[in-house]
């Protein structure tokens, strides 16, 4: 256990050493491109040299710090984060499904890489940028996107796609020749690292996954699941507050700027000549100069894009100066204009002459933040207003660029940790749980057979898992369980076949009893057992009476055959062993013996808890001369109501009472024999018996060769 645990560490290190590898792999070469403007990304050499060599997860820790590590000269490439990985989980599937294996694949693998790439790096760098990262990639675009009907989207789509093709072609290749370097061995250990018990193949895998017995979802399943609603809800909350924080900070800060500049205005106008102005227009005296003084504070107000000054009463607002920041000319002094709906809510404070709160607009001029300030004479008497309307429409695209950018760059972290948690939940818990739960149903399936529990109890042990926690701890238990349970289940088994034996010996000494008391019936508990176990097989191989056919009912009635006569005990010698033909009296007296027999064995079934073989036995001592057509005694059952073991045993029983010698006749000749059970088929016997019997005549003439001999 040492030893493999210092080749697990060992092994483990190596992974973690040609990660940092694959980061240098990846930084330098996009380092140099960068430097020397070269229309080649050039980081991912060492994403998929890592995915390939150490799996997944190690491709995408590749794969995120390099994008971390080249924002230091590339402030784009955090952004591009989510391609790399999908780069690492792309190349950790080929090589998991093993299609490296034939050269053809690995083209099919540049080509996916190259899609991948150029379709989601011009989508973002279009999201970004508006427009593509590289001046040479650009003037071909424009080039593609003026010489045919090609829009410049996909134009660019398929030039980017084209410069992947190169750029991962190049990459991949030299990452192949780099792991046909390493060692077969050294490869498979390093890949292999991460396991936390015995490497599972994917078909091991699947049966685990698809062997959850209808519990529902896995460990890995929920804990994905939890995790990524818990993300989106954390990630879409700090969002929304940081926006909303922005948003509010932004606003307060123009609407200081608007009131500074409202006030400046305000300091600017000479209340005495406004009825003035607007009676006579830009020719009245003093409206230029007032009107360059407002430009000016304007042009010095950051951000404000209008302004001007109205006089205002019930019916609306009269334009006295209107400025706008685009020099579009303004609107004429005297101009009515109607209140704006946004400012409604503040209307009686405005027609009272109060300093109004500024308030958003959402209008045909966009996102505006305005704020009328009052104008007042010498007396403190409100003459006139000054409206300041900034746009806070930069804030909206600074809101949708931050969102995207922040989206893009939360995706490829969320996916690091997302793969985090699924390699440790399939490897700590997952799997190995999933490989015990597989091992566990083998043994309750298969455990009649002691090779098989043993065989199970090895694999179980070949499972070696090694989580150093609570799991590990767990699967040592359930390995010392199944040990002692195999053990036990052997010993049982060992008690259960010494019992077995000792029933058999005890059945056929009390049929030597009986045997020995009727000086005629030379081996003959032996022949009917024989006989008995052919037709009970041939029954079974024909289909017949296939619920009754079980393994466990062909052993009972082989089992329970030689006690078939046990009931001759209680007959006495005269009847038992008279030479000659029994009289009428004496015959009733040996039909006795079925009755008998039957409360032999029924004395010792009751003195037998549980299931007995000798059920059988009773059926047969009790019924194995009842007749098919219910002529038959003890009770003249007929037909299937005569028990199917009873049944078996009435053709072995007459067959070698036929072809056997006895003291009142002759042995009678085998074709006779069985002329005789031809012709009472279907009146003295079950006909599928006779049927099975006559087509095992070889096997049948096997036995009675046998026990001449002997």
């Amino acid at each position: 256990m040492d030893t493999h645990t210092r080749r697990i560490d060992k092994n483990s290190l190596y992974r973690a050493l040609f990660t940092m590898l694959g980061i240098v792999l990846n930084v330098v070469p996009a380092f140099v491109a960068h430097r020397f403007d070269l229309p080649f990304y050039a980081d991912t050499l060492g994403t998929v040299f890592v995915s390939a060599l150490c799996g997944s997860f190690s491709g995408i820790v590749t794969a995120v710090l390099t994008s971390v590590i080249c924002n230091f000269f590339n402030d784009l490439s955090i952004y591009f984060t989510l391609i790399s990985i999908l780069i690492a989980l792309i190349t950790s599937g080929f090589v998991r499904q093993e299609r490296y294996r034939r050269k053809r694949n690995v083209i099919v693998l540049i080509l996916v890489l190259s899609i991948v790439s150029g379709v989601m790096g011009t989508v973002f760098q279009w999201m970004l940028i508006g427009g593509l990262q590289f001046a040479y990639v650009s003037q071909a675009v424009d080039a593609l996107a003026g010489q045919s009907a090609v829009g410049s989207f996909f134009a660019a789509v398929l030039i980017s796609t084209l410069v992947n093709i190169v750029d991962k072609g190049v990459l991949t290749m030299i990452a192949v020749f780099m792991l046909m370097l390493i060692p077969t061995d050294i490869r498979d250990g390093i890949y292999n690292s991460s396991w936390r018990q015995k490497p599972l193949s994917l078909r091991e895998i699947s049966e685990i996954r698809g062997n959850r017995h209808g519990s529902g979802r896995s460990i890995a399943s929920r804990l994905t699941i939890t995790l990524t609603v818990g993300s989106i809800l954390l990630v879409a909350g700090m969002m929304f507050l940081s926006v909303n924080m922005y948003s509010r900070s932004i606003i307060e800060q123009y609407s200081n700027v608007a009131r500074n500049a409202a006030v400046a205005t305000a300091s600017a106008l000479d209340t005495d000549l406004i009825d003035t102005f607007i009676r006579k227009g830009k020719s009245s005296p003093g409206y230029r100069d007032t009107e360059r003084r407002l430009i000016s504070i304007r042009e010095n107000s950051y951000g404000v894009q209008y302004l001007y000054v109205v006089k205002v009463d019930e019916d609306g607002m009269t334009v006295v100066f209107d400025l706008d920041s685009e020099q579009v000319e303004g609107a004429n002094p005297g101009t009515h204009w109607d209140f704006e709906p946004d400012l409604l809510p503040q209307l009686d404070r405005m027609l009272a002459g109060q300093e109004l709160d500024a308030f958003e607009e959402h209008g045909q001029y966009g996102w505006v933040l305005t704020l009328y300030y009052p104008v007042r004479d010498d007396e403190g008497h409100t003459d006139c207003y000054v409206g300041v309307d900034l746009s806070l429409d930069s804030i909206r695209e600074y809101i949708t660029d931050f969102m995207i950018k922040a989206i893009m760059v939360f995706s490829g972290f969320f996916i690091l940790i997302l793969g985090f948690v699924l390699w440790m939940s399939n490897h700590y818990l997952a799997y190995p749980i999933g490989a015990m739960a597989s091992m566990i149903d083998g043994f309750s399936l298969e455990s009649v057979d002691q090779n098989i529990l043993d065989d199970n109890v090895r694999k179980l042990r070949t499972l070696d898992i090694h989580t150093s926690d609570e799991v590990e701890v767990l699967y040592r238990a359930i390995c010392e369980m199944a040990s002692g349970g195999a053990e036990q289940m052997r010993s049982i088994r060992y008690l259960a076949e010494s019992t077995s034996n000792l029933q058999n010996g005890l059945i056929i000494t009390m049929a030597d009893l009986v045997e020995n008391r009727d000086s005629d019936t030379g081996a003959h508990i032996q022949k009917t057992a024989a006989y008995v176990r052919i037709i009970a097989e041939g029954l079974k191989a024909k289909g017949y009476y296939a619920e009754k056919m079980s393994p466990k009912f062909i052993s009972d009635v082989v089992m329970s055959a030689p006690l078939h006569d046990v009931g001759k005990i209680n007959i006495s010698d005269t009847v038992l062993n008279k030479p000659g033909k029994l009289s009428d009296e004496e015959f009733e007296i040996m039909k006795t013996h079925t009755i008998h027999g039957r409360k032999i064995i029924e004395k010792a079934i009751s003195t037998v808890s549980g299931e007995s073989y000798l059920k059988e036995a009773r059926n047969m001592a009790a019924y194995h001369h009842e007749r098919w057509d219910g002529k038959g005694y003890p009770e003249g059952l007929h037909g299937q109501v005569i028990p199917l073991s009873a049944r078996i045993m009435a053709v072995a029983d007459v067959f070698d009472a036929l072809v056997s010698p006895r003291v009142y006749k002759p042995a009678f000749p085998l074709e006779k024999a069985l002329k005789i059970l031809e012709e009472g088929a279907g009146t003295q016997f079950d006909p599928k018996c006779v049927e099975v019997f006559m087509e095992a005549l070889p096997e049948v003439k096997h036995i009675m060769i046998k026990y001449q001999e002997g």
